[in-house]
């Protein structure tokens, strides 16, 4: 039986206001629109492994307010075990964003419960979850470093496959990079943790000593993404599209991931489906909500597959 994905990471609602393009410091850019979206990081990864079909559970914590109840809903509505989610008092998480007419953004987090979520609360959602061998714990930055080291500790005490997504990289040392099986940075959180370089040398950089037991799957953006596992680095393509909102791309990617990988798929194809995933996403507005599922990804997929198909006989 397929395993589970246990994410470990942030809830927030997104409030999210849309111009033509994005201020600079000092700027006052007016005629955009306003609207609130489910998001967190972690509960948007959650989100996209559990609409690809895998079973999925969700560790965090929301504040004791109405945001707070909405979060709770919604993960529960798309199917998600909400049994390691932990109420604090205090707001619930908000993320501040800004989106162009490109579809980029600029990204500002009021963390709230998020900030309060500590190791011992990892340790209790583990518990009732019981994670094992065959099971993909994901684990984001947006909690304390604590919480993603204790998470990511946990995770290989289960012999679970640990995927770190180190977004926010800052705080991040050594000791908690060397836990996870899996690091899926952008590209600007690989040079936070790795220096200047090419992607594949900075991902070199950050496996080190381990480089033939763990791997890096680099987002980048339009460009698709760097599998770095071993000696082998392999470029992931992205197909062009139109992009309307690339705020929830490494959400969707590192879902999809954990999804493909918790079926048993082979770090290869369950990388080149995350790109995929990723793809159609960012066609959509609102990053929960342009997260695909399964049978679009595999519309998607498929239709990529005939089109490269006519192009080598063309």
């Amino acid at each position: 039986m397929p395993g589970r994905v246990i994410v470990v990471g942030s809830v927030n609602i997104d409030l999210v206001a849309r111009s033509d393009h994005l201020p600079v410091p000092g700027e006052t850019v007016t005629g955009s629109t306003f609207a609130e979206h489910d998001g967190g990081k972690g509960a948007n990864q959650a989100v996209a492994a559990a609409r690809l079909g895998a079973r999925t559970a969700f560790v965090g914590a929301v504040g004791r307010d109405p945001f707070g109840l909405r979060a709770r809903a919604t993960l529960e509505r798309e199917g998600i075990e909400i049994t390691g989610l932990r109420t604090v008092e205090g707001p619930t998480g908000v993320a501040l964003i800004l989106v162009d007419a490109h579809g980029e953004n600029l990204i500002s987090v009021a963390s709230g419960a998020n900030a309060a979520f500590a190791p011992a609360d990892v340790t209790a959602g583990f518990e009732k979850l019981r994670p094992s061998a065959g099971d993909v714990v994901l684990v984001g930055h947006e909690i304390r470093t604590g919480a993603t080291h204790e998470a990511l500790r946990q995770a290989r005490l289960a012999k679970a496959t640990a995927i770190l997504n180190p977004a926010p990289a800052g705080g991040l040392q050594p000791e908690t990079l060397e836990l996870a099986d899996v690091l899926t940075p952008n590209d600007l959180e690989l040079t936070a943790l790795a220096g200047q370089g090419s992607p594949s040398v900075r991902a070199r950089r950050v496996l080190g000593d381990r480089a033939g037991e763990r791997a890096v799957l680099v987002s980048l953006g339009r460009r698709g993404a760097l599998l770095v596992a071993g000696r082998q680095a392999r470029a992931i393509p992205a197909p062009k599209v139109d992009a309307v909102d690339t705020t929830g791309a490494g959400d969707a990617l590192n879902g999809a991931l954990a999804a493909g990988l918790a079926a048993g798929l082979d770090l290869a194809e369950a990388s080149r489906r995350a790109v995929a995933a990723a793809t159609i996403a960012v066609t959509r507005p609102g990053a929960r909500a342009g997260m695909p599922t399964a049978a679009e990804l595999d519309a998607s997929l498929a239709a990529a597959a005939r089109a490269s198909k006519r192009a080598a006989r063309s």
